[in-house]
């Protein structure tokens, strides 16, 4: 094995220990730009999949207008947000939320569409007002959906996150393109397997939580 190749690892303990301070910081900062940007994105998607059930020419216009904003490319929107929000964090916020919209209007929509007429039917007949019947019949039939739109926008934005670096706010980003400027390669490998573990955790954390809301789910697939 050559020096090169043992000065310049692509894992290293004494980078771990050295560093730790800014891997904890960039990590935390990571996990909270996705957990925020989520947040935004469902209390966002859905009302606007609730609004697009009752009128089809909106939910027609939703998913349209999300499908743009998923087009634009990340670095493109950040750009073109600075001028506007200026660098930090509102600006990658914005940006995750706008990506994370699409995935979530459209599952959303599918999950309240899918859900019986005559179990809608029957929940009226038994005198359940809208509200009622919204929340206890047609909101638990279309979570199964609702939460695979979750799992994915949630892995989508972990790695989006990323990018923020172009305005000075991209969690582990920062240490990637450190260590690109540097070449050092241990720095580059601990952000992108962490990236990977976030991903991991939150995907994992998100099918638990569905399936303890979804119990009937369970009990119909055994």
């Amino acid at each position: 094995m050559s020096t090169a190749a043992v000065a310049n690892p692509w894992f290293s303990w004494s980078y771990l220990q050295n560093n730790w301070a800014d891997i904890t910081k960039y990590t935390s900062q990571h996990v909270s730009l996705t957990v925020e940007a989520m947040v935004f994105a469902l209390v966002i998607a859905l009302p606007l999949a609730l609004l697009a059930r009752r009128v089809p020419a909106l939910g027609t216009a939703a998913v349209g207008g999300s499908a743009v904003l998923y087009t634009v490319p990340s670095l493109a929107l950040f750009g073109l947000l600075v001028p506007f929000t200026g660098i930090g964090r509102t600006t990658v916020l914005i940006g995750l939320t706008a990506y994370a919209l699409l995935v979530l209007v459209r599952n959303a929509i599918v999950g309240l569409q899918g859900v019986p007429a005559e179990v809608s039917d029957a929940a009226r007949g038994m005198g359940y007002s809208s509200t009622r019947r919204l929340l206890t019949v047609e909101l638990p039939l279309a979570l199964p959906a609702i939460i695979t739109g979750v799992r994915l926008a949630t892995v989508s934005t972990v790695a989006l996150v990323t990018v923020g670096v172009v305005v000075g706010y991209g969690g582990l980003g920062q240490l990637m393109y450190r260590g690109f400027n540097s070449g050092y390669r241990a720095e580059i490998m601990t952000a992108a397997v962490l990236c990977l573990l976030i991903a991991l955790a939150a995907d994992l954390l998100l099918l638990a939580v569905g399936r303890a809301m979804t119990p009937w789910v369970r009990r119909r697939q055994a």
